[in-house]
């Protein structure tokens, strides 16, 4: 159930670029470099409008995830990271960055600034042979394939070149959704996101967003704002569409979230039941993706936990035999950054098993 693994007789490692190197970018790499993987992918360029200074800084020093486990300088255009050089450009556009001279197997896209199948083209145009998305396309047309690992990664065939690796929150709720509509129904479900503060929101009130809401405060209340989970989920669980709501409230702490998630089901369920469900795919086929817990947890215990989602079962309420109402938390930034490496291995190594088929 959490995906395949294709053996690759490739002997020297992938090579990877990342772009707009944020939260996301940043957590990648560092995920990357604390992976038993890092043999095998190199992340050769960044490209990010920041200053070099800024980017070893903030590479070196993370106020969510400590400091970086490894020695980081900042030497002329490039970043040196251990021994490795990674080339350090700062374009604004796609087209800015020699991107077929690196020689690339894979661009991470983490800037979010690209969803439709137009702009995504330019990486492509640009000399990019395969770009990765640190969020959903506009729609299920604008990219090749949307991928949830341990859900999906067989629909892969390695000869995609616009994959995402969809959205945090889709990636926590998925798995959990799955599992319970397969075994027991779901009919409606009801997703209430509490979601870590994010740098779309200012620290103290100010003319920001459209939104009104976001216009305050990030760190001074709890905030509404729109979501597109409901329809994110329903592109990977096509079962469920017209069956999911979602809401989200953004929170003042800086990492870790959680959803509240209120089911009706098909078939009568206890809470015991549902429990036992959850913890047997958490130890079993679900493996590393899922957690199950049901100790006296807060938030702030999770931090820097590589799980897509941890069911806290010590939270799992039955409302009547077939309503029941579950908490799941997760990292949103490294759990998520975990689930794009993932999603990287599997892709590659398809791509590199398909490239020496076809040779």
């Amino acid at each position: 159930m959490a995906g395949s693994n294709v053996a690759s007789s490739r002997s020297n490692p992938f090579r990877i670029a990342i772009n707009g190197y944020g939260r996301i970018g940043r957590c990648f790499l560092r995920a990357l470099h604390e992976s038993s993987i890092s043999d095998r992918f190199k992340v050769v360029a960044i490209n990010e409008p920041a200053d070099l200074a800024s980017i070893a800084y903030l590479t070196r020093f993370d106020s969510t995830h400590g400091r970086f486990p490894g020695r980081v300088v900042a030497d002329d255009d490039a970043l040196l990271i251990g021994d490795q050089m990674i080339a350090v450009t700062h374009a604004t556009t796609p087209e800015g960055v020699d991107w077929a001279g690196l020689d690339l197997d894979l661009v991470v896209e983490c800037s979010g600034q690209y969803s439709d199948r137009a702009a995504l083209q330019r990486f492509l145009d640009s000399g990019c042979r395969r770009v990765l998305l640190s969020h959903p396309g506009n729609s299920a047309a604008d990219v090749d394939a949307t991928i949830v690992h341990g859900i999906n990664d067989e629909t892969l065939t390695g000869t995609e070149r616009l994959v995402s690796n969809a959205s945090c929150t889709t990636n926590a709720v998925v798995p959990v959704l799955d599992l319970l509509h397969r075994e027991l129904g779901i009919e409606q479900v009801l997703l209430t996101t509490l979601h870590s503060a994010m740098n779309d929101q200012p620290l103290i009130d100010g003319y920001h967003d459209t939104d009104l809401r976001r216009t305050r405060s990030a760190m001074q209340s709890i905030i509404p704002v729109s979501t597109g989970l409901a329809r994110g989920v329903e592109r990977l669980l096509p079962a469920l569409t017209g069956r999911v709501h979602a809401k989200a409230i953004r929170v003042p702490t800086h990492n870790v979230s959680a959803i509240d998630m209120v089911l009706t089901l098909e078939r009568d369920a206890s809470a015991a039941h549902i429990n036992t469900l959850l913890q047997q795919a958490a130890a079993g086929p679900f493996a590393g993706l899922i957690a199950w817990s049901d100790e006296t947890h807060a938030s702030i215990d999770f931090n820097h936990d590589a799980h897509s989602a941890i069911v806290d079962g010590s939270q799992t309420r039955s409302c009547g035999p077939r309503m029941v109402n579950l908490l799941v938390w997760f990292d949103n930034e490294w759990g998520f950054a975990n689930r794009m490496l993932d999603v990287s291995r599997h892709w590659l190594s398809l791509s590199d098993h398909t490239a020496a088929a076809d040779a």
